[in-house]
């Protein structure tokens, strides 16, 4: 890997949809194949060249204490959201940096490919080959995705949960992202501009500033004229967002007929 890339992981939700499994840890501490998810995800990052990992805790954040990381601490965990935990880490969000959320497995190649991408300061992960992880999916249902409209250039038109039955959308945001260190400062730039104008108020599909995810200042700042990239990706991923999400993952991990890699190879 020609980039010295950093890597932030956002781990500090409360998970409740995961509940009974996250009474009692967070869910990226959910075993899989004698693991953690984390620390799934902190393999496949280092087999990537990618060593200076940070992560974001709150919700039984004593239970996150995988070794060979640097910690940061969103103590409002309850009454904010992924944009505000991802500033909590903002002295790691400098140079080439990859973001990401903390309840995703993902194989190396979807890492690879994003790294890949050169020509955008900021990057965002499509699927583009998503709406198959739907079917049957109950407990997440299929207009609660972070979808993403394509411009005519291939980048972001619209983000966010805009309703995928109801209209046509390009693709599924995975939860991955690679800034470069112009779109550090560019992230960071309209964070505090948006923080200082919406703070306690409604901000895109946010109720308030405080509520905001990811998809939301992506949305703000592609409708200020930011380009947002998109770096497609077909499959090689997987979201665990609810019990039936965990159920179905340790059933296929189990499952020599279904083709995963990257620590999916067995149940425990």
């Amino acid at each position: 890997m020609a980039l010295d890339v950093s890597a932030i992981v956002i781990a500090a939700g409360l998970g409740s949809r995961l509940s009974p499994y996250t009474d009692d840890r967070p869910k990226c501490m959910l075993p899989f194949a004698g693991k953690p998810l984390l620390g799934h995800q902190i393999d496949t990052l280092r087999a990537c060249g990618i060593t200076e990992i940070s992560v974001v805790r709150g919700y039984m954040g004593d239970k996150i204490d995988l070794t060979g990381v640097t910690y940061f601490e969103n103590e409002d965990y309850r009454d904010n959201n992924i944009l505000e935990s991802l500033m909590c880490a903002e002295p790691a969000l400098s140079g080439n940096v990859v973001c990401l959320y903390s309840d995703i497995w993902f194989e190396a190649s979807v890492v690879e490919t994003l790294l890949a991408t050169l020509h955008h300061d900021i990057s965002i992960v499509v699927d583009t080959d998503w709406r198959d992880y739907y079917v049957g999916r109950m407990q997440h249902p299929l207009d609660e995705a972070e979808n993403v409209v394509f411009s005519t250039m291939g980048t972001v038109a619209k983000i966010g949960k805009i309703g995928a039955t109801s209209r046509k959308v390009d693709g599924e945001f995975i939860g991955m992202l690679k800034l470069t260190p112009r779109g550090t400062g560019l992230f960071k730039e309209h964070y505090r501009r948006a923080r200082d104008q919406y703070w306690d108020k409604p901000f895109q599909r946010a109720k308030t500033f405080q509520k905001a995810y990811l998809t939301d200042l992506f949305q703000e700042m592609a409708d200020l004229g930011v380009t947002i990239g998109c770096t497609t990706i077909s499959r090689g991923w997987k979201e665990i967002d609810t019990v039936e999400d965990y159920q179905k993952a340790l059933k296929a991990m189990g499952d020599a007929s279904v083709q995963f890699t990257g620590g999916w190879d067995s149940a425990k």
